[in-house]
Order: structure tokens, then C-alpha cells, then sequence
């Protein structure tokens, strides 16, 4: 790598272009004064070995990592943090004394962004209940575990992903069926909606959330569109209701220190860039 290289970074996945991180990462650069850039790199499937090979050469400093690659990204590297090694799953690389790292931010983020839209739920959440049994459920699992959350109820259409997920968490979560989903309300201070119901393109999550007491959070992983029909119904409720977005943008943060050497900020001003983004974009497949 030259010297005078200025760093980069990118987001590698297959496809790619739908990534709002090159937005983000070049957002916080220019506030910042770093010379530096972000870019997207189509990584196909079969090819991310390869890839993960070119991080540390020609000023390629580090990279995200989306689908589907955040288990080759593991398996690529020599060292991993403790968060990821739980998760079997990467979304953050670097390269230390010729070593390729790897870390998973999205534990972060979702508890960066519980913290900052929802301040006071540690101290109001005994019991929490998550829709959904993929890749992002376990880390909110983990997230919640390492919250001291008492109890953790893993709900999913298809039960034995679910049941696979509690088994997965070490004791952390436990696994119920789709029809005790109203009674599990009753006494939940939070649910997460880790799903891709809601989505543009997918199904609505069709429940009822009458049996959340008034204190209750809902929060969703999704944030296209920026307001899912779960995050309407709870406010129709006056529910606290926390967005997806701001995890988006929170589980960036980790990794562009590592690149840039600076911490950014998740700001108003960022925020309002994202949404902005993601309405015109709408608008565009209207």
C-alpha cells in the first residue's frame, strides 16, 4: 500500500447496490475533513476469499460486509470479537499486523439505538419478546442477553427455527409458539419485530398489539419504509415506538473508527440525509 494512498473502505455483497452505507460513511468523511473514501463492491458468491485477500493492499483499509456474505466474512478471518464469534457472523473487517478481524456492530447498533430513541428501557425491561429467528434476531438476542433483560421469548412462524435460536443462546432465550403470541404480550415492556414482515415488497406483520400494557416499546429492524406498519399501530397507541433506521446508521459508527481513526456521530443532519434518500427512492419504483 502506498503511503500517501488516501484510506478507503467499502461495503462488499451480492447484490450491492441497494447499500445506503456508501451515503453514510461519506457523510461522516466530509464533516469530518478526512481524506478518505467509501465505495460499493459487488463481491459475487464464491469470490469473497478473494476479496478479503485485498483488504490491507492498494489503501483498502477495511469493508462492511451484507448479505450474503457475513459467514464467509468469518471464515475468512484470523481473529474475531467476542460478539461475532457468538453470532458466526461478520459485517465489519480490517487487517492488524497482517491479520484479517472481524466484528459484528449489529449488537451495537441495536442497543445504540434503543438507547437513543427509547433512553430509560434498561430500566423498564424485565421482559422482552422478538418476532423472527434469522441472522438479526440472533444478535438482538445477544444484545438483550448481555442487557441483563430477565426474560427473552423467541417467536417465529416456523417454530423450530425458534426453538434453534433459544438452544443457540446458551440459555439466554427461550422459544414459544406463534399462538401464545397474545398471552406473551400481556407481559412484554418490549417487542422487536426482527422479520422482514413489514418490508417494502413482503407482508405485513399482522398482529394485535391491544395486550401491550402502555409502557410497552415496539421497535423494528425494518426501515424501509421508514414507518412499518408495526411502528403505526403502536403510535396509534401512544406506544414508545423505536425505528430501524437509527440501527442502521449506529452499527456504522464502530467500524468507520477503525478505518478513519475518529468516532463519528449519529446526528439530525444524518438522519434526515438517510430518509431523504430512501423517500426519493420510493418514489422512484412509483
Amino acid at each position: 500500500m502506498s503511503r500517501h494512498a488516501p484510506p478507503r473502505a467499502c461495503v462488499a455483497g451480492w447484490p450491492v447496490d441497494h447499500s445506503r452505507s456508501p451515503l453514510i460513511h461519506s457523510h461522516w468523511l466530509q464533516k469530518l475533513g478526512i481524506d478518505g473514501s467509501y465505495e460499493k463492491t459487488a463481491v459475487p458468491p464464491g469470490q469473497f476469499a478473494a476479496f478479503a485477500e485485498s483488504i490491507g493492499k492498494d489503501g483498502l483499509v477495511g469493508a462492511n460486509v451484507t448479505i450474503p456474505h457475513k459467514e464467509a466474512a468469518f471464515a475468512a478471518c484470523d481473529w474475531v470479537s467476542a460478539h461475532a464469534a457468538d453470532l458466526g457472523a461478520v459485517n465489519t473487517l480490517w487487517r492488524a499486523s497482517g491479520k484479517l478481524c472481524g466484528d459484528n456492530t449489529d449488537v451495537a447498533g441495536f442497543l445504540a439505538n434503543l438507547d437513543d430513541q427509547a433512553p430509560e428501557w434498561q430500566g423498564g425491561t424485565r421482559r422482552a419478546v422478538v418476532i423472527g429467528a434469522g441472522g438479526a434476531a440472533r444478535a438482538i438476542v445477544r444484545g438483550l442477553a448481555t442487557s441483563a433483560v430477565d426474560q427473552i421469548i423467541i417467536v417465529n412462524r416456523t417454530p423450530e427455527r425458534a426453538d434453534r435460536l433459544a438452544l443457540q443462546s446458551g440459555g439466554g432465550a427461550q422459544s414459544a409458539p406463534w399462538s401464545a403470541l397474545p398471552a406473551l404480550l400481556a407481559e412484554a415492556d418490549l417487542l422487536v419485530n426482527t422479520s422482514s414482515l413489514g418490508m417494502i415488497g413482503q407482508p405485513r406483520l399482522e398482529i394485535d398489539l391491544a395486550p401491550l400494557h402502555a409502557r410497552a416499546i415496539v421497535a423494528d429492524i425494518v426501515y424501509i419504509p421508514l414507518e412499518t406498519p408495526l411502528l403505526a399501530a403502536s403510535r396509534s397507541r401512544g406506544l414508545r415506538a423505536v425505528e430501524g433506521l437509527g440501527m442502521l446508521l449506529h452499527q456504522a459508527a464502530p467500524g468507520f473508527e477503525r478505518w478513519f481513526g475518529v468516532r463519528p456521530t449519529v446526528t439530525p443532519e444524518l438522519r434526515a440525509l438517510i430518509e431523504d434518500d430512501i423517500l426519493r427512492s420510493d418514489k422512484g419504483k412509483k
